[in-house]
């Protein structure tokens, strides 16, 4: 029987240094949707539990796929520690769900660049590894200074010394980078505690501690404007696809295509006659007939009675069910139909109402102009905003750039 494995995401509302921290958009994402998004694609992690005292944050978790906690006012307020958080909602989400808790993680969502894989790293050296608790680290190689203080136990070993003093060298000799201890750095990511252990300790590190090393290029908190600041400049670099990140021909059976906002740019011109006309990409058309003589089951599906769905699946020679209320419904009856297993089905969409389908499905696509909660759920984010070639870029995911 796979271990239980709880990722939890504290999340206040209540943000002095940011406002509204936690919904602050890095990479057109909302932090507490970047967290949950990697949490939920962690191979290890059972459940993302995000807890929060906030309405707007509770709504962004759940529309990422996580399950919200209420945190209680008490431990909520400035003073209030992770760990109070985190057994809180550990303790609920056993109450709720009826089963014990093996592993936590504490994940901070205000860590944007912490990625699935690091998060399976801790998870695993717990759960797979025999550590009672482990965390993200990096490799530092600076000296670290500090003014003199009185009584200060790290202090100069001349009670009389003033000024600066070396904390992790000797001022007085500089040995080279090669020559020195590797010191580590907290990244303030991920931890891992065992469930069991951590409510005996009340703290996340306990007994055997593992470090778990990451890129030091992904590692920044955001405490302050500049901060955030700096997250966004870096977002386009380091959010770009990483290999192994987008699914190939070989993961999928069939693709799901959405209309409205991801075949157009979601806006519709309407005539004096009531008569209404959208823009498509012509790219989007060579990729769509790609994919088709690939062999791949396509369907468009769209809530949108309009005949311009009609007339552009006709068009492209794709099935098409529109007029559909309950998508997810329409979708999984059409997986069981056409003999498509879900899980090797890539769903594309740009709106809340694909987020159903999204749970369907192994591959849940989102165009870059889809809605934050949309792209927060998405298992891959397109380069391209719909209506711009973001299908014919799917396309060339799964058959080869060349296309």
């Amino acid at each position: 029987m796979h271990p239980t494995v709880v990722a939890v995401i504290p999340a206040r509302g209540g943000s002095k240094g940011v406002p509204a921290k936690n919904l602050a958009a890095v990479g057109g994402v909302p932090l507490v949707a970047r967290a949950v998004r990697e949490c939920r694609a962690a191979r290890l992690v059972t459940d993302v539990v995000v807890s929060t005292d906030d309405a707007g944050i509770a709504a962004a978790a759940r529309g990422a796929g996580a399950v919200v906690i209420r945190r209680p006012g008490e431990i909520a307020g400035d003073t209030a520690t992770s760990e109070a958080a985190v057994r809180h909602a550990m303790d609920a989400y056993e109450e709720e769900q009826g089963r014990p808790v093996d592993a936590v993680l504490l994940v901070q969502c205000t860590s944007p660049f912490l990625v699935r894989e690091d998060i399976d790293a801790v998870a695993a050296a717990v759960v797979e590894g025999g550590a009672d608790s482990a965390l993200t680290v990096a490799p530092f190689h600076g000296f670290v200074w500090r003014d003199a203080e009185p009584d200060d136990p790290a202090g100069p070993e001349d009670p009389q010394a003033t000024g600066g003093f070396g904390v992790n060298h000797d001022k007085s000799f500089r040995p080279r980078r090669q020559d020195r201890p590797q010191d580590l750095l907290e990244t303030g990511a991920a931890y891992a505690m065992d469930a069991a252990g951590f409510r005996v300790s009340g703290h996340r590190f306990f007994g055997r501690t593992e470090l778990v090393r990451t890129d030091p290029a992904r590692v920044l908190e955001i405490d302050d404007p500049h901060d955030l600041a700096r997250a966004r400049a870096l977002a386009p670099l380091l959010d770009a696809p990483r290999p192994g990140a987008l699914p190939t021909r070989d993961d999928i059976d069939a693709v799901v295509l959405d209309f409205d906002g991801t075949q157009t740019d979601d806006r519709v011109l309407i005539d004096a006659d009531g008569r209404e006309t959208v823009a498509v990409h012509r790219g989007d058309g060579l990729g769509i007939a790609a994919l088709r003589r690939a062999e791949l089951r396509l369907l468009i599906l769209s809530t949108e009675q309009n005949p311009v769905v009609a007339a552009r699946a006709r068009k492209l020679r794709v099935p098409v069910l529109h007029g559909i209320d309950r998508k997810d419904l329409a979708l999984k009856q059409w997986c069981e139909e056409a003999g498509v297993q879900p899980e090797r089905v890539l769903y594309v969409g740009n709106d809340v109402n694909d987020l159903p389908c999204f749970d369907l499905v192994g591959w849940p696509v989102a165009v870059a102009s889809a809605h934050d909660a949309v792209r927060g759920a998405a298992r891959a984010v397109t380069a391209t905003p719909g209506g711009s070639g973001a299908i014919r870029e799917i396309a060339g995911w799964l058959l080869g750039p060349s296309l």
